[in-house]
């Protein structure tokens, strides 16, 4: 659909214009596959994988924790790894100092690094893996970030009556930008574009 736009809705809503604070396979379609349902703000929090009653998931954070450690082993970087079942699917939390190359520029870093340790999975179960991978607490701290822009690009919205795009993220960054929005009366949001410049548009609900 042809889209039409103001002046104060034609640029891309910008993170570094936000005033947010400093310090997140199977397709990741936003909003709509299975694999974006990222854990939400305000969900239960993660507990050790050995009491979710789940062997399997536990057995992909096993698989996937071993994979980190080699990996942690070769950079010479130590960290505490945790394996998990949070919300129905696998985790590995790494915690230490010095870890913030392993996450890099917005995260780009520590995306790689998940698809590595799905991979990983996939080559010992033969299974697809839903795993993920946080390093440093990262996505929570993104999560908040993420949720100052989603509020920002509504509060546009609602002011102008334009969409307004927001710039490219990951899958993960996506659908923390869909809870906000979806939560909020009179928007709606959806996905446009392909990896890497697949972006969320914000616009008036039908």
């Amino acid at each position: 659909m042809t889209e039409t736009s103001t002046p104060h809705a034609e640029q891309p809503l910008s993170e570094e214009t936000e005033p947010v604070a400093t310090v997140g396979e199977v397709d990741d379609e936003d909003g709509v596959d299975e694999e974006d349902g990222e854990i939400e703000d305000g969900a239960e929090a993660a507990a050790p994988a050995s009491g979710s009653g789940d062997g399997e998931l536990f057995r992909q954070s096993e698989i996937a924790a071993d994979y980190v450690e080699g990996l942690l082993d070769i950079l010479d970087y130590d960290g505490d790894i945790d394996e998990l079942v949070s919300n129905g699917r696998p985790m590995v939390e790494v915690v230490g100092g010095r870890l913030n190359a392993l996450v890099g520029q917005r995260g780009a870093t520590l995306e790689a690094l998940q698809e590595l340790a799905r991979l990983a999975v996939f080559r010992q179960t033969g299974a697809p893996s839903r795993l993920l991978l946080d390093v440093g607490g990262y996505r929570a701290t993104r999560r908040k970030e993420l949720t100052a822009v989603a509020k920002n690009a509504v509060e546009k919205v609602r002011e102008y009556g334009e969409p307004v795009r927001l710039d490219a993220m990951s899958a993960f960054e996506r659908k923390c930008v869909h809870d906000v929005v979806n939560a909020m009366d009179g928007v709606e949001s959806e996905s446009e574009g392909v990896e890497p410049s697949r972006r969320i548009v914000v616009r008036p609900a039908d």
